[in-house]
C-alpha cells in the first residue's frame, strides 16, 4: 500500500501538469471569445440592422453544439456527474473525444453568452487528461481511479485558483468519504495545477474583495435567517433545473439536436436587452461588490439570470452550474441585504459581506457539500475574515435542505444519466481490484466482528487499516470507527460491491435496523 501511495503521488503530479495546462488553455480561450462577444454586442447596439444576421449565426452555432453532444453525449452538461459515474464504474469515457467535444462545445456556449460556467467542463477536462496519463503510463484500474480523482481536483483548482476546494470537492462530493490515498492524489494534482494557473493568471483570487469589516456578532441572527432562505431557494433551484430538463424531454416538436438553439436565440436577444445575465456571472458578482444597484433592478436581474440558467443547462449544452449558481447566490444576498437595510436592521456597509455569505450558502444548499462551499468561497474571496459567518450560513442552509430531503444536484443528475444508459461501461475485463471503504462512527460495521457481517459475494476482505497499521482480518477481529476495510474484488462487480461497502460503513445503525436494511 505504501508503494502504491508513492507511485500515485508521482503520477498525480504528472496528471496535475497536463490537467492544469489544459484548463489554463481553456480559460485563455474563453477570455478571448468573451472579449469578441462583448465587442459584437457593442457593435450590434449601434448597428441593429445586423442583428438578424447575428440571430442566424446563433441558430447555426446552437445546432452545431447539438450535433456535438449528439455524437458525444458524455460531453453534455456539466461533466461532473459523468466523472462521478466513471469513478463508480458505471460509465465509460473516451478521454480524447470528450476533451475535443467539451473544449469546443464549452467554448462556443460560454462564448455565445449562455448562462453556464467553466468549472464543470474544467473538472471533466482535468479528469479526462488524467485518464489519458493513466492510459499512457499503463496504470492499473485502481490507480486510474485515483488519478482521475486527482485530475478532477486539478480541473477545479485551475478553473478557480482554489487548490484546497479542489481537494475537498474530491473528498466530499466525488467520493463522499475521507480517504488518505484520495487525499494524497487530489492534493498533489491540485497544487501543481494551481501553480500553473497562478503562473498565467497571477496571484490574485478570482473575486478580490478587500477592506471588508467582519459582521458584528449581534447581527448573526440575521445570518441564520439568510441561511434558511438560501436553503429553501436552493431546493427551488434543484427542482426547477430538473423540471426544465423534463420539459425539454417531453416536447415533441423540436429534435434533441436542436435543443441548444433555444438558449442560443435567447442569448442573442438578452445581449441587447439585459447583457448582465450573459455568461457564468463573474461580472455580476464584481459589479455588485463595486457599485450599488437598485432593489428593483436586482430583482429583474435575479429572475432573468435564474430563468436563463434553467433554459441553458436544461438544453444539455456543455457547461457547468457552479459559477451561475454562485452569481445567483450573490444576487439573492444583494436583495436580502438591501431589504434588511431598508428595514433598518442592517448597516449597508455589510451588504458585500452578505453577498459573499450568500454565494457559499447557496452552493451548500444546491450541491449539499458545505465544507467545499466554505473553502471555495474563502479561497475565491481571498480572506478568512468571514470564516465563522460563512460556516454558519452553510451549515444552516445544509440543515434546511436535509430536513426537506433534497438530494444533491449532481447525484440526481447522475441517476438520470444512468437511467438513459449513456455510454455504460462494458464489463469484459475479469481482473481483480482493491477497494477501500471507511468505517464511520455509528455505522453498521462499527463495533462488529467480521464474522457477524454478511459481506457481499465475489469479494475477499484482505486487510483492515487502522492508522498506519494494517491488520490481517480474522473472524473475531472487531472493526472500529476510523478503520478502513480493504477488499479484493472482481472488477466486473466492483461498482456494486463498493456501493454496498460504503453503505455498510456510513449507514447509521438505528436507521438501518429500523428499515430492515441490515
Amino acid at each position: 500500500m505504501q508503494n502504491i501511495k508513492i507511485k500515485i503521488v508521482f503520477k498525480s503530479i504528472v496528471s496535475g501538469i497536463f490537467s492544469g495546462f489544459l484548463v489554463v488553455l481553456y480559460r485563455i480561450a474563453l477570455e478571448k471569445v468573451s472579449i469578441f462577444s462583448h465587442y459584437t454586442y457593442n457593435f450590434l447596439h449601434k448597428n441593429l440592422l445586423f442583428f438578424p444576421l447575428w440571430i442566424i449565426l446563433m441558430i447555426m452555432l446552437g445546432y452545431f453544439v447539438g450535433y456535438i453532444i449528439e455524437k458525444e453525449p458524455m460531453a453534455s452538461g456539466s461533466g461532473i456527474p459523468q466523472v462521478e459515474g466513471m469513478l463508480l464504474r458505471k460509465l465509460n469515457m473516451n478521454w480524447i473525444r470528450i476533451i475535443i467535444a467539451k473544449f469546443v462545445g464549452g467554448l462556443i456556449c460560454i462564448g455565445a453568452g449562455l448562462s453556464l460556467g467553466r468549472e464543470g467542463p474544467s473538472i471533466q477536462l482535468g479528469a479526462c487528461a488524467a485518464q489519458g496519463v493513466s492510459k499512457n503510463l499503463k496504470s492499473s484500474k485502481i490507480e486510474e481511479e485515483y488519478l482521475i480523482t486527482g485530475g478532477a481536483s486539478a480541473g477545479l483548482s485551475a478553473a478557480f485558483s482554489a487548490p484546497l476546494a479542489g481537494v475537498i470537492f474530491a473528498l466530499e462530493e466525488v467520493h463522499k468519504n475521507f480517504s488518505p490515498i484520495v487525499l494524497v492524489s487530489a492534493l498533489s494534482a491540485s497544487i501543481v495545477a494551481d501553480f500553473i494557473s497562478k503562473y498565467f493568471f497571477g496571484m490574485k483570487p478570482i473575486f478580490y474583495f478587500f477592506n471588508l469589516s467582519p459582521i458584528p456578532l449581534k447581527n448573526y441572527p440575521y445570518i441564520i435567517l439568510l441561511g434558511i432562505i438560501l436553503g429553501l431557494l436552493g431546493v427551488l433551484f434543484n427542482k426547477s433545473l430538473l423540471k426544465c430538463q423534463d420539459l425539454y424531454a417531453k416536447q415533441n416538436y423540436i429534435k434533441k439536436r436542436a435543443y441548444p438553439i433555444i438558449p442560443f436565440i435567447l442569448a442573442g436577444f438578452l445581449g441587447l436587452l439585459l447583457p448582465e445575465v450573459l455568461g457564468g456571472g463573474h461580472e455580476i458578482v464584481v459589479s455588485l461588490m463595486n457599485k450599488p444597484v437598485s432593489l428593483y433592478m436586482l430583482l429583474i436581474i435575479l429572475f432573468a439570470k435564474f430563468l436563463f440558467t434553467m433554459i441553458s443547462y436544461g438544453s444539455g449544452a456543455p457547461g457547468g452550474i457552479f459559477l451561475p449558481l454562485l452569481s445567483i447566490g450573490a444576487l439573492i444576498g444583494a436583495v436580502y441585504g438591501n431589504i434588511m437595510h431598508s428595514l433598518a436592521l442592517f448597516n449597508s456597509q455589510f451588504i458585500p459581506n452578505i453577498i459573499i455569505l450568500s454565494m457559499a450558502g447557496y452552493f451548500s444548499a444546491i450541491v449539499k457539500a458545505p465544507i467545499t462551499g466554505i473553502i471555495l468561497i474563502t479561497e475565491m474571496s481571498g480572506g478568512f475574515n468571514h470564516l465563522l459567518s460563512i460556516s454558519i450560513v452553510c451549515l444552516t442552509s445544509y440543515i434546511v435542505v436535509e430536513a426537506l430531503n433534497s438530494k444533491p444536484i449532481y447525484e440526481v443528475l447522475l441517476e438520470r444519466l444512468l437511467s438513459k444508459g449513456t455510454d455504460k461501461i462494458e464489463k469484459e475485463c475479469k481482473a481483480k481490484i482493491i477497494i477501500e471503504a471507511p468505517v464511520c462512527m455509528s455505522s453498521l460495521l462499527e463495533g462488529k466482528k467480521i464474522k457477524d457481517i454478511k459481506w457481499p459475494s465475489s469479494c475477499l476482505l484482505v486487510a483492515i487499516r487502522r492508522g498506519e497499521k494494517e491488520i490481517i482480518p480474522k473472524g473475531n477481529t472487531v472493526m472500529y470507527a476510523g478503520d478502513y476495510i480493504i477488499v479484493l474484488a472482481d472488477e466486473n462487480n466492483s461498482a456494486a460491491i463498493k456501493e454496498c461497502l460504503c453503505k455498510y460503513g456510513q449507514t447509521v445503525k438505528g436507521d438501518a435496523e429500523g428499515d430492515g436494511s441490515h
